[in-house]
């Protein structure tokens, strides 16, 4: 996937869905509207974060109508069923959503205008390049990683998202109380994650004495019978003979 040379740490231009079709043949609507977030209002970053790391910080509460209310994030939307789902529930809560793929950014940003969602908007970008460089300090109260790639290969395992550098803008970017919600149905990528856990959790331990405290992970009241986010993901992939692993990581 290429890269814009001048903010690597948004998709480039050929990454950008232009139209046609995903899914069941049905055209997508991705005529303009107020669900992805524009250019700009997430300009690339300045030449003087080398500097000061704190110089492409911007407030995205301020893409909603209401910024005042709860703000939660959900990282990599795949075909956008848990957020879609979730702002129908709680529409006094404010959704971003970031997706790295640009079909399924496309794909979703069709749903949530066709839904005519007005508390979630969409980020075409990295999420964990998103979180280190522009989330300000302790302004989510939720963050919601669902089935994230689990890059089964050793040799690509540092791509995974579940891992120090991950935690720390996590911790950092959550109020205090907010939480870090985990999904994987990926056996060896669960294992991963909690030598990461572990070491979180553990006063004596955690990086900085930045710390969480896990918590039993409740499936939302609106998710189907065995579900546990209800992603289209889930639905295809888990049932009887799969069931997935998932917490709640805590700022304590």
């Amino acid at each position: 996937m290429s890269q814009n040379p001048s903010n690597p740490h948004v998709p480039g231009k050929s990454d950008r869905f232009s139209g046609g079709k995903l899914g069941h043949g049905r055209e997508l609507d991705v005529a303009p509207g107020k669900i992805g977030v524009s250019p700009e209002e997430y300009p690339a970053l300045p030449d003087e974060v080398m500097s000061n790391p704190l110089a492409g910080r911007l407030d995205p509460r301020r893409w909603f109508a209401a910024p005042a209310n709860r703000f939660e994030i959900e990282i990599g939307c795949g075909k956008g069923t848990f957020i879609l789902n979730v702002a129908k529930e709680n529409p006094h809560t404010n959704f971003l959503g970031i997706e790295w793929e640009g079909a399924f950014y496309a794909y979703t940003a069709d749903r949530v205008r066709r839904a005519a969602l007005g508390n979630v908007r969409l980020l075409h970008a990295d999420a964990v390049a998103f979180l280190k460089w522009r989330c300000p300090n302790e302004i989510v109260n939720t963050i919601h990683l669902y089935y994230s790639d689990p890059w089964p290969k050793s040799k690509h395992h540092k791509n995974r998202v579940v891992q120090d550098k991950f935690l720390e803008q996590a911790w950092r970017a959550l109020a205090p109380g907010g939480e870090l919600r985990i999904v994987t149905d990926h056996d060896e990528y669960w294992a991963w994650m909690e030598t990461f856990f572990a070491r979180w959790t553990d006063a004596t331990h955690a990086p900085g004495g930045r710390v969480f405290s896990r918590e039993l992970f409740v499936a939302p009241e609106w998710v189907g019978e065995g579900q546990v986010v209800a992603t289209n993901y889930e639905k295809k992939m888990c049932g009887e003979t799969k069931k997935p692993h998932a917490t709640v990581l805590r700022k304590s």
